[in-house]
């Protein structure tokens, strides 16, 4: 991950810094195909510090016509060691973005906003719930209408030139929370505020917090909690297995030589 921010940042601050515009082809809200996953008040609750999992993983990107964005990850890591082991991952961020000149794309996150949950049941008795900040750049994207789902496709090119999962247009206008800052830390916000439903990631808490697991009912109590539902990982890891063993041994079968 290290690495991966020194690379993107410094191919961040080597790419053009004239002509950048905002195209209309990116506007709208954009899910891979589980189409589970999206951007907006049904992902991230900022009033109640709470990240709602999806029922599938997947990743949804939102893009505004005056240079905003949001952003929503939902993914599943199998454990090939212990298959009984898998961690999930949520992340949500929002900030600014432009096409540079050469036709990259630049995103730049509101650095107290995003958030990540980590759960890893055999490794943390408590989900990890920290603040997220990655400023992301995309090599290049297209946009066109898929040929078999009729509907509009965005493809999105790593940094490095690796594609991302193909997405597919699911709102225009985008399905958003506001583009402003949701969580400021500074003494004189109102992220000070009291109220027993209003909570922020101040400055004084470390970025390794964790926090309780839901209760049964899944409410919201005095404190934050949060929670990824542990059989439902532990299902989509077995899955990836299944798929990685047939990908594997199904060519063996047809007598393919795997190089």
């Amino acid at each position: 991950m290290l690495l991966y921010t020194s690379l993107a940042t410094a191919l961040l601050l080597a790419a053009p810094a004239v002509a950048q515009t905002w195209p209309y082809d990116l506007i709208g809200t954009w899910s891979t195909k589980s189409n589970q996953t999206l951007t907006g008040p049904g992902f991230y609750d900022p009033l109640n510090e709470r990240l709602i999992e999806p029922s599938r993983t997947g990743i949804s990107y939102s893009f505004t016509g005056d240079g905003h964005y949001e952003e929503a990850y939902y993914r599943a890591v199998s454990n090939p060691a212990q298959p009984n082991c898998p961690s999930g991952i949520m992340q949500w961020q929002h900030g600014t973005w432009v096409m540079n000149a050469n036709g990259s794309l630049s995103l730049t996150p509101i650095a107290v906003d995003g958030r990540q949950l980590l759960s890893s049941p055999c490794q943390f008795d408590n989900s990890v719930y920290t603040r997220y900040n990655q400023t992301e750049l995309f090599e290049r994207y297209s946009v066109y209408k898929d040929p078999y789902h009729g509907i509009g496709r965005l493809d999105m090119y790593k940094f490095d030139g690796s594609p991302m999962n193909p997405m597919y247009l699911v709102y225009s206008p985008p399905q958003m929370l506001p583009t402003t800052t949701l969580n400021p830390t500074s003494a004189s916000s109102t992220a000070k505020a009291t109220g027993k439903n209003k909570r922020s990631l101040d400055n004084e808490v470390p970025l390794s917090w964790k926090v309780r697991l839901a209760s049964e009912d899944g409410k919201v109590g005095g404190d934050v909690v949060h929670t990824i539902n542990a059989d439902r990982l532990w299902w989509i890891g077995l899955g990836l297995m299944g798929v990685g063993g047939l990908l594997y041994l199904g060519p063996r079968r047809m007598g393919v030589q795997l190089s």
